[in-house]
């Protein structure tokens, strides 16, 4: 099978296109600027530089590839600056997506759609993949959108909703933990938040589970994450202990503590029990995650 995938130069996507093509599937890879990825040289690898917001190169690439899969990795996945710039995170978030799903539905294409807890408002949290949605901000209702045009999408389709992904950036893109990392390392002290819950989602984990699905043709809404409930600060000391670090660097604080533009959900989280069944999804303990995310570190 040929599969497209979007945002591919970033965390997720950069995991996403090394699975698939350990699986034995064609990637061709897009994103914005040249490939920062580390497969040039494999033989089922392409790349293609694509603005998935313009129609003109979204037709020629589609042409071109002829996928039969697509997976739709990249979006303005920044709460503040989606809340600051609504009419680009639209165009980003939601425009983009109807864009891939017109091309997409002209080739008849399985399109995975990546989405995110906060579609919903953190007042019950953790969540299953029928329970009532209610984003809190800006970035979350685009989210919200995008999903609901892909629903409508009249060929197969998937929704792969994810929480907190962390593991070690390939193409310099950071995460929590390398920023925590980075400031302990630099002697620096990090506000972290001890009131938002999350299960944090090891990015290898959820880049498998992503192939699985592909594989599977598995069509619907998947909730893929760890299966352990911390706040990114628990997560953060649980970091700097692994790493033997000063981890009273580490500031707690609370929602209202900074003075952020996007409000964030309290408690998400996600009941994974329909992956765990049908996908045999078995995610990586947070100590696990840990020591994959700093292997060669300590």
């Amino acid at each position: 099978m040929k599969v497209l995938v979007t945002g591919a130069n970033g965390f997720i996507g950069n995991y996403v296109c090394e699975q698939l093509v350990k699986a034995g599937l064609t990637v061709m890879a897009t994103g914005k600027g040249d490939c920062r990825l580390l497969l040039k040289s494999n033989p089922l690898f392409s790349y293609r530089s694509m603005d998935f917001t313009n129609p003109f190169e979204v037709d020629l690439v589609f042409e071109d590839f002829k996928p039969g899969c697509v997976v739709h990795a990249g979006a303005n996945g920044r709460p503040d600056v989606c809340e600051q710039n609504q009419m680009q995170a639209y165009i980003n978030n939601v425009e983009g997506t109807v864009t891939l799903l017109t091309n997409a539905a002209a080739h008849q294409s399985f399109f995975l759609f990546i989405s995110t807890d906060f579609v919903f408002d953190g007042n019950a949290g953790p969540y299953a993949e029928d329970d009532p949605t209610n984003p809190v901000n800006y970035y979350g209702r685009t989210k919200l959108e995008a999903e609901e045009a892909v629903r409508d999408y009249e060929h197969d389709w998937a929704i792969v909703r994810t929480v907190l992904v962390f593991g070690k950036p390939q193409t310099g893109r950071e995460n929590i933990l390398t920023l925590v990392q980075k400031s302990l390392l630099a002697g620096q002290e990090i506000k972290i938040f001890d009131d938002q819950y999350r299960t944090p989602t090891y990015v290898e984990d959820l880049a498998a589970a992503i192939v699985s699905i592909i594989q599977k043709k598995a069509t619907g809404t998947w909730h893929i994450s760890g299966n352990e409930m911390v706040t990114p600060y628990q997560l953060s000391v649980m970091a700097a202990r692994y790493l033997n670090l000063d981890e009273s660097l580490i500031c707690k604080i609370y929602s209202g503590d900074l003075a952020e533009a996007a409000k964030r959900p309290h408690r998400t989280g996600f009941i994974i029990e329909k992956a765990v069944k049908h996908l045999g999804y078995k995610p990586l303990t947070l100590e696990e995650g840990l020591k994959k995310t700093f292997s060669g570190v300590v």
